[in-house]
């Protein structure tokens, strides 16, 4: 028996060969005249299937036809490459056998409708899988989606991923969000080639093209590089376009737009649909930015209220929150601390004395030198600092650096008498910053020290007051940028003299 197609066409020929029974060869063939499978001498098979191909046209039922060797029996059937026969022609010894016709008309017919339907099936599954390959690209890109927008920065670098994965994920040249409003333009590349003007097609996006979207208030696909509406609003731009409107209620202030070189497959009905999807997605990110924005702006306002309530307490301290707010972010930019820490940081270094609102006013402004009850009144800040940001769910990151900076790394500061790196390092930070700021500062009864002296100062508290590498890296930043000082008017030795 010769198989030239291994696989499932074997197992129909099998069963061809087992319905015609042993008086017949039998065999499977295309239109073509390939031979695909064949149970007999392939040379008088081969010749019965090219009579079948020059036959005229007939019914699907099972014909007789004469061929140079004999007689040939054969069937029409849908093969999984396209039209074929099913073939059987009478042995030479067929007479002990036996010829049954109507076994042969029937078993050709089973065998044909089977393909058939198996083709029908094949072509199903087919759609089936492209469509499945779609929702494939849409829950990636919707995963993307999500990993992107759990990020607690919503500006413009959340929507720059966002632009990468969509053009990664659609398989574009360029994805661009425009704004023209705010002339905001930001762009994802995923090129297949060169744009060498991509600086002048961004351009161009922001102009008649968003007018004619804003205006539909509906997505542009422009694939064909004859379309009429190209004259207007994409001009002498030879890129396969996709444009979907970005809305913000009613408004719609910006839009989306991938781009393709010409030699790309057009953008499909599941492209425009993807990037409908992310246009609704970058509409969301810039109202979660929105309101994370308006959410920042609040807890500016009211920090800066608690700051001012403390400093109208004691004004020799004005300006001492704002100083080691600068310094212990400057220190975190060193320390090259995550966007979160940095966050925390900003927070607590801003309001770490917030709870001094609760001291007495005859022990926070006292010039001289303070007595142990009155000291105590003023250990009782760090975690009065504590009670009041507690409530404030946005500053709950911030709570460790506040209530902790007066603790020292030799274990003896308060409020809990932490020791080394138990002391959060939020709270480290602050502390360098915090008795830096101390020392420099003038007060009532004193004038702030110089740089140097306070150098002196936190180098021999090194170790017991303040964390060692900390202080170090701090140091080294005052030397390596006098500007950040002279900003702070804080005295240099040099400048006594």
């Amino acid at each position: 028996m010769t198989d030239t197609r291994p696989g499932d066409l074997a197992r129909y020929g099998r069963w061809l060969k087992r319905g015609v029974g042993e008086a017949f060869s039998a065999a499977i063939g295309t239109a073509t005249g390939d031979l695909l499978w064949a149970d007999g001498d392939p040379a008088p098979l081969g010749e019965a299937l090219a009579a079948c191909n020059a036959a005229p046209p007939g019914g699907d039922g099972m014909r007789r036809l004469k061929t140079g060797l004999g007689v040939t029996y054969a069937s029409p059937a849908l093969l999984p490459d396209g039209p074929g026969w099913l073939i059987a022609v009478p042995r030479d010894d067929a007479a002990p056998f036996g010829i049954d016709l109507d076994t042969v008309a029937e078993t050709m017919a089973d065998v044909a409708a089977t393909l058939a339907d198996r083709n029908s099936l094949g072509t199903e599954m087919d759609v089936l899988a492209a469509e499945l390959a779609e929702r494939y690209e849409e829950l990636h890109l919707f995963y993307d989606i999500d990993r992107h927008l759990t990020k607690q920065d919503l500006g413009a670098e959340v929507l720059q991923d966002l632009l990468k994965s969509c053009a990664e994920q659609l398989n574009a040249d360029v994805a661009c969000f425009v704004r023209p409003a705010e002339n905001l333009t930001v762009s994802a590349t995923n090129l297949s080639k060169p744009i060498h003007n991509l600086d002048l097609v961004l351009v161009e996006m922001r102009g008649d093209l968003f007018r004619f979207v804003s205006s539909s208030r509906a997505t542009v696909v422009l694939n064909d590089m004859k379309d009429s509406r190209r004259p207007y609003i994409f001009t002498d731009m030879p890129y396969k376009v996709l444009a979907c409107p970005v809305f913000q209620g009613l408004e719609m202030p910006a839009m989306l737009t991938l781009l393709n070189h010409q030699e790309k497959p057009d953008f499909t009905n599941s492209d425009r649909r993807l990037g409908e999807v992310m246009a609704h997605q970058i509409s969301n990110v810039m109202h979660m930015g929105e309101m994370f924005a308006e959410m920042r702006r609040f807890t500016e306002q009211m920090a800066a209220a608690l700051i001012e309530a403390v400093e109208a307490k004691d004004p020799y301290t004005r300006g001492h929150s704002e100083r080691v707010h600068l310094l212990s972010m400057r220190l975190g930019q060193a320390l090259r601390l995550r966007t979160e820490e940095m966050e925390n940081l900003h927070w607590g270094s801003l309001l770490h004395d917030v709870g001094k609102i609760g001291i007495p006013d005859a022990v926070l402004c006292k010039p001289g030198r303070l007595t142990n009850d009155e000291y105590t009144f003023i250990k009782v800040h760090p975690e009065r600092s504590y009670e009041i940001l507690r409530h404030v769910d946005r500053l709950k990151g911030a709570l460790a650096g506040a209530r902790h900076h007066q603790e020292k790394f030799d274990g003896t500061g308060y409020p809990h008498g932490l020791r080394g790196s138990d002391i959060p390092l939020l709270a480290r930070i602050i502390a360098v910053a915090d008795t830096y700021d101390s020392i420099t500062s003038s007060r009532a009864y004193r004038a702030g020290s110089t740089h140097e002296a306070a150098e002196r100062e936190m180098r021999r508290v090194s170790g017991t007051q303040l964390d060692p590498e900390l202080l170090d890296i701090f140091l080294r930043l005052c030397d390596d940028e006098p500007a950040m000082l002279l900003k702070m008017s804080i005295r240099r030795e040099c400048d006594d003299h």
